[in-house]
């Protein structure tokens, strides 16, 4: 079939169909959001048409669809088949609370996959209660609703995205009581200062939010954590300390600190699902890409928050890169992207900076107690997930997951599984994300027989831009 499919509508994804459109192939986007523009681009009121541009070259202008994609707003793609010269994507358009959702099936000779991730919350006593949000939920309310999650705000976790939620929770009104920050960020840079210096253009943003914070008199504190939240139906107060260098507890700094809601968010963990139904490739965790940002599956490309974290201006320039290897999959007339590809490589060098500076540590282990929740869908506590592993001798997801029932709630595993993978000692960052069905379904939704577009042909495709893995 002669057209791009993209799975993602943030900043990779956009610049994805941009780039494959701009050489004359039609592009079809799919997002399971209402709106273009993913999270970093968040606003409220703004239509598809009428998001800001994917990278910050352009962000000084509107996005306007072109004439050749095609937008599938409110689009969850749940499988990714394999077929003769291609792949077929299986997607159900629709609110997910809609029984009417229609079935579609989109093929494809050059898929790109730009799913993004999601935030990373480590448990804690008291994290299941009401008023517990993570960060990235919170900073959506306050940018895509103008919602404070409360009153009173203790914003912590690490990395610097902990410094734009709180600057959107002050802008709508919310006191953030403090940031606490479980690394030591200014000496984490120090170890890579190229990469620091790869991500000089972002100084300015994070000073700007630093400045936000500083007048409004919100303190921020480094190699500090959220231990537990406490409250009889909601968060009442939470317990902040110091924390050593492995991120274990330092005795006697214990602080109570009053509340009414928590935002915490550990980095980001990539959304794998589709990426490994199609059986690409991964690395430390993620997509593993060549030059092009081709995958080790022909014609499945990836781009984004799936290839490495390292803020939007790199997930534009991957999806820039590999909307033009799409394109050139498709017999478009494309030259290599050499200003795109170059932004890649700087942007990757900023990403590995920004990995060793704020890590997350094995000592959030000793936050815990016997009876904390650890999977809040299944309300599977630490000790039972221990009693699994003691006693069935488990080495996998999959047992892991039948004996203690940790992953086998509505969120599949997607807040806890990473999380109990290292509890119980699994040596693969994506254990739990091994789903051959992406997001949840009904049951009839599976048994029914979607509308397939045209076939995929078997027509042979060229290596993009002539560049060996």
């Amino acid at each position: 079939m002669s057209r791009v499919v993209v799975v993602g509508g943030g900043p990779a994804g956009m610049a994805a169909a941009e780039a494959a459109a701009s050489r004359g192939v039609e592009v079809v986007l799919i997002d399971a959001a209402p709106k273009l523009g993913g999270q970093y681009h968040r606003q409220d009121g703004l239509s598809s048409e009428d998001r800001l541009a994917p990278s910050a070259a352009h962000a000084d202008r509107r996005w306007t669809s072109p004439e050749n994609v095609e937008h599938v707003p409110d689009a969850s793609a749940w499988a990714v088949e394999a077929v003769d010269g291609g792949h077929r994507v299986h997607v159900r358009v629709g609110l997910a609370d809609d029984p009417s959702r229609e079935g579609r099936v989109f093929a494809t000779r050059a898929l790109v996959l730009a799913t993004g991730a999601y935030d990373r919350a480590l448990p804690f006593p008291g994290w299941d209660l009401p008023g517990v949000f993570t960060a990235g939920a919170a900073q959506a309310l306050a940018k895509g609703q103008g919602v404070a999650v409360g009153d009173r705000v203790v914003v912590g976790g690490t990395g610097p995205f902990l410094l734009p939620v709180a600057s959107s929770l002050v802008g709508v009104g919310a006191r953030v009581v403090e940031v606490a920050e479980a690394n030591a960020a200014v000496t984490g840079w120090l170890s890579r200062p190229t990469g620091a210096m790869a991500g000089w253009s972002k100084a300015g943003e994070l000073a700007r939010y630093a400045g936000v914070l500083a007048r409004h008199g919100v303190p921020y504190r480094s190699r500090t954590a959220v231990l537990a939240a406490h409250g009889a139906e909601s968060v009442e107060s939470v317990t902040v300390a110091r924390l050593d260098r492995d991120w274990s507890p330092v005795p006697g700094t214990e602080r109570r600190v009053e509340a009414d809601a928590v935002a915490v968010g550990f980095g980001f963990t990539p959304q794998l699902e589709l990426a490994l139904a199609a059986r690409c490739r991964l690395e430390d965790g993620f997509v593993a890409v060549d030059a092009a940002q081709g995958t080790s599956v022909d014609g499945v490309f990836a781009a984004g928050e799936l290839t490495g974290i390292g803020g939007a201006d790199l997930a534009a320039a991957e999806g820039a890169v590999a909307g033009f290897a799409a394109a050139k999959r498709l017999g478009a007339v494309v030259e290599a992207p050499l200003r795109a590809m170059s932004r890649v490589r700087a942007g990757r060098r900023f990403a590995r900076a920004l990995a060793a500076a704020y890590p997350v540590r094995s000592g959030w282990q000793d936050w815990l107690r016997d009876d904390t929740v650890v999977c809040r869908c299944e309300e599977v506590a630490k000790r039972a997930l221990y009693r699994a592993v003691d006693e069935r001798d488990v080495g996998a997801a999959g047992p892991l997951k039948l004996v203690s029932g940790a992953g086998l709630g509505l969120c599949q595993g997607r807040i806890c599984g990473r999380n109990a993978a290292e509890l119980a000692g699994l040596d693969d960052p994506a254990a739990f994300a091994k789903r051959p069905i992406a997001v949840p379904l009904r049951l009839s939704e599976l048994a029914e027989e979607s509308r397939a577009e045209a076939p995929v042909d078997a027509e042979a495709a060229a290596r993009p831009f002539g560049i060996d893995r």
